[in-house]
């Protein structure tokens, strides 16, 4: 390839990777895509070249997987509304330095082609980890999410999401390892055609078996009602009131609408913004529509007051509300997302004309973080809010491992490809945690997915309807479960000793 066509191709390269993500699910393009980034960065003079290549690779796919992001900045005042692509460049320019620094590692390493590709799969992983954690993370899109697609997504059970990415650099690595012979007419050696077997012929047996049938989940936990309202983000403060009758209405032939066991309404993040912890009127109406022994789980807000009682801060929360108009827990959101919940470093950014996307001038403080409820006389939940579900080995509080997750959401800013795309993370979090998840949304997608991240039932974007259904059944604490991060750790030291006694291969 001419050398001044190559940053052209890697930026390229990284935007055809991104089509194997939600809600394309285009996953042989995300192959491809790493195949091309693999084959780059191999062949890649100076480091500083790989880099290049890596940053632009990086760039592309971010890029094109974050344009929901400008989205958001159309449902505020406060911003002129370009600002949202203006805030998805510098995004993606900075999280690309993170595949920069991957690829740097790689082509610094003093190995072959195939010692290589085993080190490009653990720096990733690392450096995918380090995205998740620095300047309070944003851990979006691993990689390895491309993997839901096929049975493969099913190995986040033991490796977690990262692991799943680093399976995607190493089969791209395979391709391009086994290309080289083919390409050359010859043979060098017999290691090409074990890393290929090795890595490709898994891969394509797991892609088979998404042909054949498998049993639905058994359904035998607790009954469950999803409200969606669609109440759509343009209009979600006009008439607060009016919003929270249509979320009780809908409760009503919801709860009407079978015969009546026990069973758990839930409503999505800032269904009711009035403050219910401060309202026992208001209380008292919300569990109007709830039978003895009835639960009721929705997100909203409470305040944190100054001695002199003004507002100083709030908390963005789930409550649980029963029948006696009592509320009998509540989880406060630790993962806030920045400018939307919270302004960091506010003396510079509002010099900078940046501010809340949200409305109001006081900012959310965090919860304490992953927090089990328990549920009286129903199997006890983990609480995730929005996009906490995204964060792997920080959603459950392992000290007291919930039966079921509830994650309630607004993904109502975010445009067509950002709830699918949170939907898959959801989906990720599932199988490594083998839990089941209950998701609720005020425009979609509200779902239930089992324990195998598979969606046993939705409903789609902008539909008003309900979901009743039990939930599926928890599966035992997977490997992930067990120790977390670990798992994903000894996958890639194991990666990184292969790459010392291969270096000298091809």
């Amino acid at each position: 390839m001419p050398r001044p066509s190559i940053p052209l191709f890697a930026l390229l390269a990284g935007a055809l990777s991104a089509l194997g993500f939600a809600p394309l699910n285009w996953w042989p393009l995300t192959l491809g895509g790493v195949a091309a980034l693999v084959a780059l960065t191999l062949n890649a003079r100076t480091v500083r070249g790989a880099a290049v290549v890596g940053w632009l690779f990086g760039v592309g796919q971010f890029v094109v997987s974050l344009g929901w992001i400008a989205t958001a900045f159309t449902y505020q005042a406060a911003m002129p509304p370009v600002m949202g692509w203006v805030t998805v460049l510098l995004l993606s320019m900075f999280l690309a330095l993170y595949p920069a620094i991957a690829a740097a590692l790689t082509r610094a390493w003093p190995g072959g082609r195939i010692s290589r590709v085993l080190v490009f799969a653990a720096a990733w992983m690392l450096t995918e980890w380090l995205r998740g954690h620095i300047l309070s993370g944003f851990a979006w899109n691993p990689l390895g999410v491309a993997w839901l697609s096929s049975d493969i997504g099913q190995a986040a059970a033991w490796v977690g999401g990262l692991g799943l990415s680093g399976v995607m650099i190493l089969v791209g690595g395979a391709i391009v390892i086994g290309e080289t012979p083919m390409r050359r007419r010859w043979m060098p050696g017999w290691w090409p055609a074990v890393f290929l077997a090795v890595i490709a012929v898994p891969t394509l047996a797991s892609l088979f078996t998404q042909l054949l049938p498998r049993p639905p989940a058994p359904l035998t936990g607790p009954l469950v009602h999803i409200i969606q309202p669609n109440i759509g983000q343009d209009a979600k403060y006009d008439d607060p009131a009016a919003h929270v009758e249509r979320y009780l209405a809908l409760s009503r032939q919801a709860l009407g609408s079978t015969p009546h066991p026990q069973s758990i309404t839930i409503w999505s993040e800032s269904a009711v913004l009035d403050l219910v912890a401060e309202d026992p009127g208001l209380r008292a109406h919300l569990a109007s529509i709830l039978a003895p022994g009835d639960l009721l789980l929705f997100g909203g807000e409470a305040l944190i007051r100054n001695a002199d009682g003004t507002p100083a801060a709030a908390t963005n929360s789930l409550f649980v509300l029963d029948s006696h108009a009592d509320l009998l827990g509540r989880y406060d959101k630790s993962h806030l997302v920045p400018l939307g919940e919270y302004v960091p470093a506010r003396p510079l950014m509002t010099s900078l004309g940046l501010a809340r996307l949200a409305p109001g001038t006081i900012d959310f403080l965090p919860g304490p973080g992953p927090r089990t409820l328990a549920l009286p006389g129903f199997p006890a939940a983990g609480i995730q809010i929005c996009y906490e579900v995204i964060f792997p080995a920080a959603i459950v509080d392992e000290a007291h491992r919930p039966a079921w997750i509830v994650n309630i959401s607004n993904d109502a800013w975010f445009g067509a490809w950002g709830p699918p795309q949170h939907l898959a993370q959801a989906r990720l979090r599932a199988i490594e945690e083998g839990l089941p998840i209950a998701r609720a949304t005020p425009t979609g997608i509200s779902a239930v997915i089992d324990a195998h991240g598979r969606v046993v039932a939705s409903i789609g974007p902008h539909l008003m309807s309900t979901l009743t259904l039990r939930m599926p059944s928890p599966l035992p604490p997977t490997l992930f479960a067990r120790f977390a991060h670990w798992t994903s750790f000894t996958f890639g030291l194991s990666l990184l000793a292969a790459a010392v006694a291969l270096r000298r291969r091809i």
